[in-house]
């Protein structure tokens, strides 16, 4: 086992338990805006404010981790991997982290640069008023037909953003089942939090 460990590090706790919590959260909020397709009144503008409050916990719990990814370095990749496959997976890797970043960011500037101005308040569920986000500076203060154009932008890469989400996860999970259960490559240990490791062959 001590072996297995030497050769197959694990993430740490850390980077696990972020993992797994923004990729429940990203599932829901692509969930939720699904959602929010042909809802009127006030079940649109609760579900809304759910669908921002879990964005934005995305984003803060994106930073996270990408400071700690700086502070402490993720164990090296599977053994045996091809030169485009590690050009690939860093790829998706900055990719990913471009949309756990960006696609907050793009809603965030959406409703900021909104001429309706709705405020946000995240997590506003049952009883609890929420808590209120600020809008993204200057956004708001442009000129009103300034502020539409922006709002359509942000909309529209928002929009596209959350294809790319979709074969993004394709890929990384395509990917991690490939080194698992073709290549003999225990990845899926690496960052699970519930498999035991098994040994493999060399």
């Amino acid at each position: 086992m001590r072996e297995i460990e030497r050769q197959f590090p694990r993430y740490s706790a850390v980077a696990i338990v972020l993992h797994w919590l923004i990729a429940v959260l990203i599932f829901a909020n692509l969930w939720l805006g699904g959602t929010m397709v042909g809802q009127h009144g006030l079940a649109k503008f609760n579900n809304f404010q759910l669908h921002k409050s879990v964005g934005i916990t995305i984003l803060l719990l994106s930073l996270a981790r990408l400071a700690w990814r700086a502070a402490k370095p993720p164990p090296p990749g599977a053994r045996g991997m091809a030169e485009w496959e590690r050009r690939l997976s860093s790829a998706v890797h900055a990719a990913f982290y471009v949309l756990m970043i960006g696609m907050p960011l793009t809603g965030w500037l959406s409703v900021s640069a909104s001429p309706t101005g709705i405020p946000t308040l995240l997590y506003r569920l049952g009883g609890f008023p929420g808590i209120p986000w600020p809008h993204l500076p200057i956004a708001p203060d442009l000129p009103f037909d300034q502020k539409q154009a922006l709002e359509a932008a942000a909309n529209t890469v928002h929009r596209l953003a959350s294809y790319c989400a979709y074969a993004l996860i394709g890929l990384h999970v395509a990917g991690a089942l490939k080194h698992q259960l073709f290549d003999a490559d225990p990845v899926l240990p690496r960052m699970a939090p519930c498999l035991r490791r098994r040994a493999v062959q060399s």
